[in-house]
């Protein structure tokens, strides 16, 4: 699903609502039934964190005393200093090593989690089709595969680096104060006006990372349209026709990619300076203090240690923009899918269709319109359907106005409108699109959908099959646990039998069919309808075909106006 604009990307740096959805995104995990896994490796990870930390501490001291027993031709101070050094190597490696294998064990713990809890979500009270009928977030497919793995990653890595600039901020602070406070004043000084700075040149990033995530989506989306729709365009000769959609794609990416990568060199002229400029004030300060003979030259190089890594940590927004930016481009994406998925309703103040579970159907002063309010097509209909045999109804009319919108209505996919609906639970239903969803997976998958129900034996499979003039198809797909593309090699007729014995192995109370035998012939409609009603399904049909008012004794004809007449299949007959 691809969308001419993108209302969720917000060009604010560390804003309340960021930092809110940011919030709402990390919070659940670690409040889940996986919480202690989540803190236990959290508490393990700052542990290791806070000894890489120490570490770099030492290397400094242990630095700086082998830069004097050089520069004093100590000889066996530097060859102390050797073995200090190789120790805390020695020990330093497994804790790195570790450190990183924690970090990244965490991260797809947490990936693991939040695909899983956004995928429930998404996939919870058709939430999926609502998203598919909004503009206001695009390509949830990406949200989930491609969001969701990069926000625990970016948040970790961002989270340990501002964590690991406050204790190298305070570890290296006392030892550059203990050399020159002079230092300390500059370094600070040097890093806020560097922060500032690369704020406010930075600002349009963010913006620009959102739209290139998006953009690239749509493109990706332009491709897996053509892979899913070859057959249709290989026959409209209409490769033309989406070279040109796709190429626009690529291009809009390229052209907003540009404006991106433009943003960052102009930020890098400035966090280039930012770190090459800075390299000489230690020496400059402490130089003049080893020439007058009241340092040692060790304390030169501790110095440029120090003042380093005070810079480095006090300069994270500098260094890492281009990565908060990115971040905060997937906060917004990933936030703006979380907060649909958790009001999927919309506005609360526009009219909706009561609905009701019971035994039943029945339709009171029921008005649906489409899901935009803006158009109209069905004015207080009542209507009622008994659970007993041979009460089955046949809904026609002229294309547009409103047939299927009745079906998407019954089925709880549209509540736009007004009136009350009593009708069975969803589990009671079974509905047949007029192209059949082929499941991705086997036979027996195809014919058990969407319940596995390991109590149907493979003969009952096969004598549904013959039922339905597909006797051999277990045999043509190697068996009812081979795994084959159905939509590519069945027909659409042969899809839409197949979809029938699926229905008829569910016997439902309810059979709901929209053109469901628009692809077979005369022969096989009637031998499928036959059996469907043999089988005790209360049948509601949507069609055209003159034959199908046989297989039914009730007809609902919609006029095209809102209007609706009901009556007798008998008497439809006459009247046409």
């Amino acid at each position: 699903m691809t969308t001419q604009n993108s209302p969720q990307a917000n060009s604010a740096i560390f804003s309340k609502e960021v930092w809110h959805r940011f919030v709402r995104i990390a919070k659940p995990y670690f409040v889940s039934n996986k919480k202690w896994e989540a803190f236990g490796l959290l508490s393990v990870l700052l542990v290791l964190l806070a000894l890489v930390n120490g570490l770099n501490v030492v290397i400094n001291f242990v630095g700086g005393d082998l830069m004097t027993a050089m520069s004093g031709k100590n000889v066996p101070e530097f060859y102390r200093m050797i073995i200090y050094y190789f120790g805390v190597f020695v020990l330093g490696t497994p804790i790195v090593v570790m450190y990183s294998w924690v970090q990244q064990k965490l991260s797809v713990n947490w990936r693991k989690w939040l695909t899983s809890h956004l995928q429930e979500k998404w996939l919870t009270n058709r939430n999926y089709y609502k998203l598919n009928n909004t503009t206001t977030v695009d390509n949830p497919d990406e949200r989930l595969a491609q969001d969701a793995n990069t926000f625990p990653t970016s948040a970790l890595n961002l989270f340990l680096a501002f964590l690991s600039s406050i204790i190298t901020l305070f570890s290296f602070s006392a030892i550059l104060w203990s050399i020159s406070h002079l230092l300390v004043f500059i370094v600070v000084a040097y890093a806020l006006v560097g922060t500032g700075v690369t704020v406010w040149l930075g600002k349009r990033l963010v913006k620009l990372q959102y739209e290139q995530l998006r953009l690239e989506a749509n493109f990706r989306y332009n491709l897996i349209h053509v892979r899913n729709n070859t057959e249709s365009i290989a026959f409209y000769h209409g490769e033309a026709k989406e070279s040109f959609n796709i190429t626009k794609s690529f291009m809009a990416a390229i052209k907003n990619f540009n404006l991106l990568i433009g943003w960052q060199r102009n930020l890098s002229f400035f966090t280039t300076s930012y770190k090459y400029y800075i390299v000489l004030i230690p020496a400059l300060i402490i130089a003049p203090l080893y020439f007058a003979g009241k340092v040692q030259f060790g304390v030169e190089t501790q110095a440029d240690m120090a003042f380093a890594q005070i810079l480095t940590s006090l300069s994270l927004i500098v260094a890492s923009f281009t990565d908060i930016s990115n971040f905060i481009a997937v906060i917004n994406r990933l936030g703006s899918f979380n907060d649909f998925l958790e009001k999927p309703n919309g506005n609360d103040t526009e009219s909706r269709i009561n609905e009701i579970t019971g035994d039943s159907f029945k339709l009171e002063n029921v008005t649906i319109e489409t899901p935009d309010y803006k158009r109209m097509l069905i004015t207080n209909l009542n209507l009622e359907i008994a659970a007993k045999p041979n009460n089955n109804l046949l809904v026609v009319g002229p294309s547009g106005c409103g047939k299927s919108s009745l079906l998407r209505t019954i089925a709880g996919l549209w509540n736009s409108g007004s009136g009350k609906i009593i009708c069975p639970s969803l589990n009671s239903m079974m509905f047949l699109p007029q192209r059949p969803y082929m499941v991705l997976g086997t036979l027996r998958d195809q014919l058990l959908y969407p319940c596995n129900d390991s109590g149907i034996t493979e003969t009952q499979m096969l004598s549904v099959l013959a039922k339905v003039n597909l006797a051999n198809l277990s045999d043509r797909v190697g068996g009812f646990d081979t795994e084959i593309n159905f939509a590519d090699v069945l027909s659409l007729g042969e899809q839409q039998r197949l979809a029938f014995a699926r229905l008829i192995l569910a016997c439902p109370k309810f059979a709901i069919l929209d053109e469901s035998t628009s692809a077979l012939d005369v022969p096989n409609e009637k031998l499928l309808y036959e059996e469907l009603i043999a089988n005790g399904s209360v049948v509601i049909s949507v069609g055209h075909r003159p034959s199908l008012v046989h297989y039914h004794n009730r007809v609902l004809e919609f006029t095209g106006d809102g209007g609706y007449r009901l009556m007798a299949a008998s008497e439809y007959i006459n009247s046409n």
